[in-house]
């Protein structure tokens, strides 16, 4: 099992700046998947950002140029880099694990977060 918890939320300004984090625990392998999502009250769940194992990533559109996704394999973490904050990007942001342990037997989990509240108003 692999348990996350997220940090750094918190109210800013529309042009600020905040740094999230994702602390991983527990048996922490085969990950290939690290990833931030959002979700606001009537909306589906957005993607923000996601890295690859090899530290490939990919960004949601609304949030390219503005947010970059980085990870600390030595402190098992997850970091999600947010500037030029935009009231549109008041959400609660979740951090999420993709595990595949392999075929035999096939064996995939999904990990994910209890959320951390991201608020950006004047």
């Amino acid at each position: 099992q692999v348990q996350l918890v997220e940090s750094g939320g918190g109210l800013v300004q529309p042009g600020g700046s905040l740094r999230l984090s994702c602390a991983a625990s527990g048996s922490i392998s085969s990950i290939y998947l690290r990833g931030w999502y959002r979700q606001v009250p009537g909306k589906q769940r957005e993607l923000v950002a996601t890295i690859t194992s090899g530290g490939i990533t990919n960004y949601g559109d609304s949030v390219k140029g503005r947010f970059t996704i980085s990870r600390d394999n030595a402190k098992n973490t997850v970091y999600l880099q947010m500037n030029s904050l935009k009231p549109e990007d008041t959400a609660i942001y979740y951090c999420n694990f993709k595990q595949d342990l392999g075929p035999s037997p096939r064996n995939q989990n999904d990990y994910w977060g209890q959320g951390t509240q991201v608020t950006v108003s004047s």
